[in-house]
């Protein structure tokens, strides 16, 4: 399975957010998924792509030209993919992945969020949002959420589209069990990984 990574590139956080993307990133590579990132050599970006890479799975960086100008493309990028613009890394990004976990991040990560999401919402796919909600870090965006939904304002239900995980256990029980489905923890057969 292709898994989106959206993550901060901040090097000075939470160190627990570090421990839990790197315990993400160890699992991916051990059950052979192939991650799908954007590319950076930055704060959680850098710990996620070395975590799989080191682990034997695979990393694709999708990488926009500002961040390959500055010097900050990840060694642990086995496939790059060169962009000209943020917008087009979404697009590719998206395209390439079979679902999209968040990892705590800020504006970048939320743009990431909200571009899978509309896309979901008017049908352009059906890939899901998986906030991983390491120490309570999605719990405002889920409030407003909750309460835009409330208000009439989302499409469907915001369960949908966006699931909520609380522990690593819980990011694996809502991945999907194929690409075209919604939800459920895979059990994967040594011709579906990777």
């Amino acid at each position: 399975m292709k898994i989106g990574v959206f993550c901060s590139a901040n090097k000075t956080i939470d160190p627990d957010f570090f421990t839990a993307t790197r315990e993400l990133g160890q699992w991916m590579g051990q059950e052979g998924h192939t991650l799908v990132f954007g590319g950076c050599d930055m704060g959680l970006m850098q710990c996620v792509s070395q975590a799989v890479h080191e682990a034997g799975g695979q990393t694709i960086g999708v990488v926009p030209s500002m961040i390959e100008k500055h010097g900050h493309v990840s060694e642990y990028v086995d496939v790059c993919i060169p962009t000209a613009t943020l917008s087009d890394r979404k697009d590719l990004l998206l395209a390439h992945s079979d679902v999209c976990v968040a990892l705590p991040g800020g504006v970048g990560t939320l743009d990431e969020i909200f571009t899978v999401v509309a896309a979901y919402t008017i049908g352009y796919h059906r890939k899901r949002v998986i906030l991983y909600n390491i120490k309570g870090f999605w719990d405002p965006l889920v409030a407003l959420l909750d309460d835009i939904q409330r208000r009439g304002m989302l499409r469907g239900c915001r369960e949908d589209y966006i699931q909520v995980a609380n522990s690593l256990d819980e990011v694996i029980g809502n991945l999907p069990l194929s690409p075209s489905q919604g939800g459920g923890r895979e059990t994967p057969t040594p011709a579906q990984k990777g």
